[in-house]
């Protein structure tokens, strides 16, 4: 069966948050989809979304609704039919789509590493006794205070710019940025790469996902046409360690998993809170098993884990 191809007169609309870093990810899923199908720019049209989770500011994202509060207008708005796809940050995604929404494209993975990012130190090493470090990820705060305990973690949220900017004036002596991110928006000169073996990433760090209606089969076509496979099998281990682990905003979890020929490697993590215990595993298979070696090493976790461990 043939689609009709998106024209000027007839747009594909692209949905996407507002920030410098959302819409450079929209701007490159357009450029793939330009180039896979030789189409103008004009037959693309980026729509930006207000979401909530970038409207309030001033309070941690356990306190007003977690993950979703960064993806639920956009997927209101494609399940309306206001736009036709949506692009997101992968490590942003609860693991479970609303009715009639599917995420099965993303683009090549980049940089997963976390950035270490401070006016005055090289590294966490490196941090003055009891020193302020500002970030809103439960998952690196619950990582450096299992590291130093002696250091201040307070609540830090806002785009890479309103980071930079917060750092400028005191607030904090360090933050933490993923460097895909800061790549992306051509900054990686203002963090310092941590490898993963000393702090293992967010799930689906550095991956770009789309997301689209179920019953679209033109975006279906289009998408596939763009989709990078090795980046889909790794996010299907990791997803579904998250989703096993019922990983929210409110749960320290950290997930890694990298191919090696024919084989995965899956890496995954929980902490408590106050970084007072931490749980590492790690498993391999088969690739095509992704999705079950990623519940396999979230069941290993939480059985040595026992009740309770996230309280």
């Amino acid at each position: 069966m043939t689609y009709s191809l998106p024209t000027p007169d007839q747009t594909f609309k692209i949905g996407t948050r507002g920030s410098p870093l959302a819409l450079w990810q929209a701007h490159e899923v357009r450029r793939c989809l330009r180039l896979a199908f030789d189409l103008p720019e004009a037959a693309f049209e980026i729509v930006v979304i207000k979401v909530t989770g970038d409207l309030v500011q001033d309070r941690a994202l356990k306190e007003i609704g977690g993950k979703g509060l960064f993806t639920r207008e956009i997927e209101e708005a494609l399940l309306d039919g206001s736009i036709d796809i949506a692009v997101h940050s992968m490590k942003d995604m609860p693991v479970l789509q609303p009715e009639g929404l599917l995420l099965d494209c993303y683009l090549e993975r980049a940089d997963v590493r976390d950035g270490f990012v401070s006016l005055h130190a090289s590294g966490i090493a490196d941090l003055a006794q009891g020193a302020v470090v500002g970030s809103s990820s439960l998952r690196r705060r619950a990582q450096l205070a299992h590291r130093r305990a002696d250091l201040q973690l307070v609540e830090f949220r806002g785009n890479v710019q309103t980071r930079m900017k917060k750092l400028g004036d005191g607030v904090a002596d360090a933050t933490f940025l993923a460097m895909a991110g800061v790549t992306r928006l051509g900054m990686a000169e203002v963090a310092r790469p941590i490898e993963v073996s000393e702090m293992l990433p967010a799930v689906a760090q550095g991956a770009i996902g789309i997301e689209r209606r179920l019953d679209d089969l033109r975006a279906k076509a289009m998408l596939d046409a763009i989709h990078h496979t090795a980046t889909g099998q790794q996010l299907a281990a990791e997803r579904a360690f998250l989703a096993r682990l019922d990983g929210s905003c409110e749960t320290p979890i950290a997930g890694l998993a990298v191919i090696e020929a024919d084989q995965l490697w899956l890496r995954g993590e929980i902490l408590r809170p106050d970084g007072s215990r931490v749980i590492t595993g790690e498993i391999r298979g088969a690739v095509a098993d992704g999705a079950a070696l990623g519940e396999a090493l979230a069941d290993q976790l939480l059985a040595e884990a026992g009740a309770g461990f996230f309280d």
